[in-house]
């Protein structure tokens, strides 16, 4: 079940949202708590039954791996409890991915069950971690299941984050804007999780079309010009711009209607002027998780610039590897580390600050380089594409022929730019709605307009439905 899809719009939403707030005004914060919990395994369900008793039980095991290092304190069971989850995370998602690797250098047959990846064991494994961790270090103490159960299964932020952490959910259980009707929460809500829908379905779902039509025609082997590799690929950018972005508007809009604050997870990442300020915008929440629970720990930048860098390559590698199983995933977060280790070693020894234009533009040269490594099926087509992109292929420089509606494409991707390099951050837009700060007629044109689009994108998705998000592969 996706939230850009009719089944939840107007199915599961409505439903869970009167259960909700019913069962707080009738059985108080634990029967909100426990109907939005069975309501989460429902709407986990919905894609693949099974693998709910996988989420009950991982969910169950690290309740009770957390209460017993807390009373042990015990370093051993604490490192097998991440263990455990690592262990859980590798099979599902990298064990047909080292199957494959073995094969490839051995030549020896590794035969292995066809395994159906868990929608969201990236995120939920990482926040169970977390939560151990935590516990072992008296960072925080197990409360009740109930609540356990519910910050890790809270439907919004499941599948694809963002990743949330115990301390800025859990408090907010017991305040009395949860799971109950508050008018100005309640419209700041719809009102981002309607600008959230409207780009994924009227902007990634469109631009989707320049990005697949790119990739299509390079595994068909037909000729692809400079012009038509750059289109595709800044059709790639903005599709999985403003499929994350609208993912995260629409996680943190349900958050607040059902009176919960969500952490930020995207904040306008193409204004970046270089790419240590990306990573500080780009899956904050995935960047929080691997600078606490990875970074510091290795040393940070405590231990001189060549540790640093060091640190840094370790975690852009897992990074990478955390988004996928395969060799292309690594390479793109490799990329990201050397990006990182020279926009640190910029600013430790030039520290010269590029004009603003320049580099707004070559970070995001940068980080269009990089997605063909995130959207390519292997190594040779992301190649193939880069090769194009510079002009090795054999079509004239500026052929435009592979795509079925060149002219409506070019248009979009205009309003594309338009609106990531100067429309205001959503959030900040919404945040300002909700605390009054916007001008009268300002609110109301900017609730009308989200209406529209919101309508339009509702028109779109019954007439021809919508891609999955990016992220829930991860």
């Amino acid at each position: 079940m996706l939230f850009a899809s009719l089944t939840f719009l107007i199915g599961f939403l409505p439903v869970a949202l009167a259960g909700a707030m019913l069962s707080a005004r009738f059985f108080g914060t634990r029967g909100a708590v426990g109907f939005l919990s069975a309501a989460s395994f429902v709407f986990y369900g919905w894609h693949y039954p099974p693998y709910v008793v996988l989420l009950a039980g991982a969910i169950g095991v690290n309740y009770l791996l957390a209460r017993r290092i807390h009373r042990r304190k015990s370093k051993g069971m604490a490192t097998i409890a991440v263990a455990v989850n690592l262990g859980l995370l590798g099979w599902f998602k990298y064990a047909g991915f080292m199957a494959e690797m073995v094969t490839a250098i051995s030549g020896a047959n590794v035969g292995l069950p066809a395994i159906v990846l868990p929608l969201g064991i990236s995120f939920f494994t990482f926040q169970q971690i977390a939560y151990l961790v935590d516990i072992y270090q008296g960072k925080a103490r197990p409360g009740a299941l109930m609540n356990y159960v519910f910050l890790i299964s809270f439907f919004p932020q499941l599948i694809a984050g963002p990743i949330v952490h115990h301390r800025e959910v859990i408090p907010q259980l017991s305040q009395d804007r949860f799971a109950r009707f508050h008018a100005e929460d309640v419209a700041a809500g719809l009102l981002l999780f309607c600008i959230g829908l409207a780009k994924k379905v009227l902007l990634a779902d469109s631009l989707a079309q320049g990005a697949d039509g790119l990739f299509a025609a390079q595994a068909l082997g037909v000729g692809i010009s400079a012009l038509e590799s750059w289109l595709g690929m800044i059709c790639y950018t903005f599709q999985i711009y403003f499929d994350f972005s609208g993912y995260s508007d629409m996680a943190l809009g349900l958050g607040l209607i059902f009176g919960l604050k969500l952490p930020e997870n995207f904040r306008s990442p193409y204004k970046s002027l270089n790419i240590i300020d990306f990573w500080r915008r780009w899956n904050i929440t995935l960047s929080t998780f691997l600078r606490d629970y990875l970074y510091l720990p290795l040393g940070g930048n405590q231990k001189g610039p060549v540790r640093r860098y060091v640190n840094l390559w370790i975690v852009m590698l897992l990074g990478g590897l955390w988004h996928g199983a395969g060799l292309q995933f690594v390479v793109w977060g490799a990329l990201h580390g050397f990006y990182l280790t020279v926009n640190h070693i910029w600013v430790r020894h030039s520290g010269v600050a590029l004009p603003r234009a320049a580099g707004l533009g070559l970070t995001f040269v940068c980080v269009v380089v990089a997605w063909v490594f995130f959207r390519a099926g292997d190594f040779a087509q992301a190649f193939a594409i880069l090769r194009a992109m510079t002009g090795g292929s054999a079509p004239p420089l500026f052929a435009l022929e592979i795509f079925a509606a060149a002219d409506l494409l070019i248009a979009i991707v205009l309003l594309s730019s338009l609106i990531v390099w100067f429309a205001p951050n959503s959030y900040d837009l919404v945040d300002r709605f909700n605390r009054g700060a916007l001008p009268p007629s300002r609110a109301t044109a900017l609730v009308q307009t989200a209406g529209v689009l919101a309508a339009a994108a509702m028109f779109k998705l019954y007439a021809s439905g919508s891609y999955a998000f990016i992220y829930f592969q991860f």
